[in-house]
């Protein structure tokens, strides 16, 4: 029941942080960050140089803190989704479907959130296993994309990324989405060195996310 408690996990967290940086010092510090503002599903991608080693530290780190759960973003091929699980990634991301991903999450119980944005992408992915859909990118869909797949897919549960801000939220919960992916608007004050302001950004994340789901 492992891959079960771990997407129970991200559904939980709401929002889920993409970590991108130029170190995987920087990785860890931004990600540090953001778990100090309430946002505690972290999607550090293989973009960031070593992401295996930041991945390694982060799951060492909070293990002992079951509201806090750490993956790899963008991964692109089997390889990088077998490093990621043996460094400790408890859930996996790509922009896109790959096949031999799902195999090799599915083999080690580690949900994969693929990114679709085509009916035919979505039952693809969902003939391999795949739980959570990464709408990507939402900032070409909107949240009206989410009731239009719903339509035919019921379902699926859909994670948006890409497009989703503190002004938005909202409107994809209500569209249906089961939890949501943010980037650049989350993680905007640490270009200046600004890590403070990352966890303040973060808070107000957490703290919208408690009125979408209070009001419901």
């Amino acid at each position: 029941m492992q891959k079960v408690a771990y997407l129970n996990r991200i559904v939980a967290a709401g929002v889920v942080a993409v970590i991108r940086a130029d170190t995987a010092d920087e990785a860890v510090r931004l990600s540090d960050a953001v778990i100090a503002g309430g946002v505690t599903a972290i999607e550090l991608t293989f973009t960031v140089p070593h992401a295996d080693q930041a991945i390694a530290t982060l799951s060492q780190k909070y293990a002992a803190d079951d509201r806090v759960i750490i993956g790899a973003g963008t991964v692109l091929d089997p390889i990088t989704a077998r490093m990621a699980i043996t460094s400790g990634a408890e859930f996996v991301v790509s922009p896109s479907f790959n096949p031999d991903v799902a195999t090799v999450c599915n083999l080690y119980a580690i949900p994969y959130t693929p990114g679709c944005v085509t009916p035919t992408e979505i039952q693809h992915a969902l003939e391999a296993g795949v739980d959570l859909i990464k709408l990507f990118p939402g900032s070409l869909t909107g949240p009206s994309m989410v009731k239009a797949i719903k339509a035919p897919f019921p379902y699926v549960s859909i994670m948006p990324t890409g497009g989703v801000s503190l002004e938005n939220m909202a409107d994809w919960f209500e569209a249906g989405v089961s939890c949501v992916g943010a980037g650049s608007n989350l993680t905007a004050a640490a270009k200046t060195g600004d890590y403070a302001g990352v966890t303040k950004t973060a808070a107000a994340y957490h703290q919208k996310l408690v009125e979408i789901r209070s009001a419901h």
